[in-house]
């Protein structure tokens, strides 16, 4: 890699939406290089869904033949690595990876995603993705009308309740300890005949991921095909706090409809950004980062001639 070399847009993070963003760039002609560490938060899911043409295909063979159309274009590069420090300078961003790889770029799209934060439950991060679930629009239609449980407790349990029951009425609640529900709550759950369990949980039983009980630290069980647990989050990279993006409420990094961020050039695209975290959204994200950016080099451009 030469470190003189500079790029018109670094795109660090190369999944769905780094690649959608990709793609648009090469195709505007610009020298993009993305910059993976090969890490994407779904690596341990058996099958996509909800993407359109490519519906229950491995989320490795989405990227694999995304990463392939957008090489194709020659202005496009590649490296694997992981970002490590993030600058801004009078001339655009300097970048440096792992390997001490020093990089200079005039734009930079951060498609970082985000980290699911596991429960210490035992089994419970060995079967995240496969059989504990987070997203019934990705998940759901393969485990209907099957045995199922929610995880979950606080304000929103009810509702999650509710969507969850939607595929499977073989629903059972889990709350890990002593429930915080309003009267409310427990009345909609009850009209749904939903039966809720208090008793912590003390393992997820499963063979190579795919569950087939929740043990209690009673010594009982409840035998399960799959458990719905919406799980905290947090930025899978710090290069946004490097550089003082804003945050939403949640923890995502605002961005416009096209992506920019607060910070003069640099925009975002993805999980990172979006509380959307279907496949389809991460594109559509990449590809609005993707014009935007091409759009502000432009005018740029044009304002020197």
């Amino acid at each position: 890699m030469d470190t003189q070399t500079e790029y018109d847009v670094v795109i660090v993070g190369g999944s769905v939406a780094g690649l959608s963003a990709a793609l648009v760039l090469g195709r505007s002609l610009r020298r993009v290089l993305v910059v993976d560490s090969g890490k994407p938060c779904n690596r341990q899911t058996p099958h996509s869904h909800s993407f359109m043409t490519r519906d229950g295909e491995t989320p490795a063979q989405l990227t694999s033949l995304a990463r392939e159309q957008a090489l194709a274009y020659p202005t496009v590069q590649y490296l694997n690595g992981r970002v490590t420090t993030l600058s801004k300078n009078a001339d655009g961003f300097a970048l440096t990876t792992d390997s001490q790889t020093r990089i200079k770029a005039r734009k930079v799209l951060l498609a970082t995603g985000l980290e699911d934060i596991m429960s210490p439950i035992d089994g419970f991060a060995e079967s995240w993705g496969v059989s504990v679930l987070h997203c019934p629009y990705c998940h759901g239609y393969e485990v209907r009308n099957q045995p199922l449980g929610v995880l979950i407790t606080g304000e929103h349990t009810a509702d999650y309740v509710g969507l969850i029951h939607h595929w499977s009425q073989n629903l059972t609640l889990f709350t890990n300890g002593s429930a915080t529900l309003t009267d409310d709550q427990r009345g909609t759950i009850s009209r749904l005949n939903v039966p809720i369990i208090e008793t912590p949980i003390a393992q997820i039983k499963h063979e190579q991921g795919l569950m087939n009980a929740v043990m209690l630290q009673d010594g009982s069980q409840v035998d399960l095909t799959a458990l719905f647990a919406p799980v905290p989050f947090r930025q899978h990279s710090d290069l946004a706090q490097q550089l003082g993006c804003t945050l939403t409420s949640t923890g995502l990094i605002q961005v416009t409809i096209v992506g920019q961020t607060n910070v003069p050039g640099l925009f975002a695209a993805g999980d990172n950004s979006s509380p959307m975290r279907q496949l389809a959204v991460a594109s559509a994200n990449g590809v609005a980062a993707g014009a935007g950016i091409n759009r502000e080099l432009v005018t740029e451009e044009v304002a020197v001639y």
